[in-house]
């Protein structure tokens, strides 16, 4: 049993969810994630199994420990399984080298976190445009298309510290949407923010869902109720 109550509108079971969404983008097949602790081996993940559709807004939810954001990285190629799979699109990730993974997750993942890693010298705009001049772009309007997005456009030339917090998250969004990435991930994105203004990220996430499927981890449970679907997990496992 799980600590948290369901409702048939967030279940964790992936056939409960809408059946006009798009087939899984996403297929956690069998994830098992082990670490080594001086002479201690520990199982932070258990043969997790989980699908997630394109187009989809889900939220992790679980207590520290759970293993949430270690799911969360594997899923973004960040780190890898010690054992089973990860599809996306029917590509296995798993197998690729890491060159053709660091290539493959520029092009398919962006992030969010609950800090917002904007470089303090550089304007807004020069913040979201870091991703296109990695990848050799510099198409001007993707960077503007994306301030847009968030409703920064008027903001594009204000350095960090002439931004409020939420603006500044709003700003790491445009960062992590720039590329047109498949799948957003979501780390605790409101965790500096107060409660109005984790709302209105919160929202944001909402509306780029279905452009991209968004994943997020928090421990919120107010704030989860805002995706399709919310996954608990508890000690390494999905909880049913």
């Amino acid at each position: 049993m799980s600590d948290y109550p369901e409702t048939p509108e967030m279940s964790s079971n992936p056939e409960s969810f809408s059946e006009n969404l798009p087939a899984s983008l996403i297929r956690v097949k069998d994830v098992t994630k082990k670490y080594r602790l001086g002479h201690n081996e520990v199982e932070v993940l258990h043969s997790i199994n989980l699908e997630v559709k394109e187009g989809e807004f889900i939220s992790i939810m679980g207590q520290s420990g759970s293993g949430k954001t270690t799911l969360m990285n594997i899923i973004g190629m960040l780190d890898r399984p010690t054992d089973g799979s990860i599809l996306i699109k029917n590509t296995d990730i798993t197998k690729k080298s890491q060159k053709e993974l660091v290539d493959f997750r520029r092009r398919t993942v962006g992030f969010v976190f609950q800090q917002f890693h904007l470089i303090p010298s550089l304007t807004a705009y020069e913040n979201v445009a870091l991703p296109l001049t990695f990848a050799g772009d510099r198409e001007r309007g993707a960077v503007e298309s994306a301030l847009e997005r968030v409703g920064l456009a008027h903001r594009m030339h204000h350095k960090p510290v002439e931004l409020s917090g939420g603006e500044q998250q709003r700003v790491a969004i445009a960062r992590a949407v720039v590329m047109k990435p498949k799948i957003l991930l979501a780390d605790e994105p409101t965790g500096a923010l107060d409660a109005n203004t984790g709302s209105m990220i919160i929202s944001l996430l909402k509306s780029l869902a279905g452009e991209m499927t968004v994943i997020m981890v928090t421990h919120n449970r107010e704030l989860a109720e805002y995706s399709d679907r919310i996954v608990y997990l508890k000690d390494g496992n999905v909880a049913e």
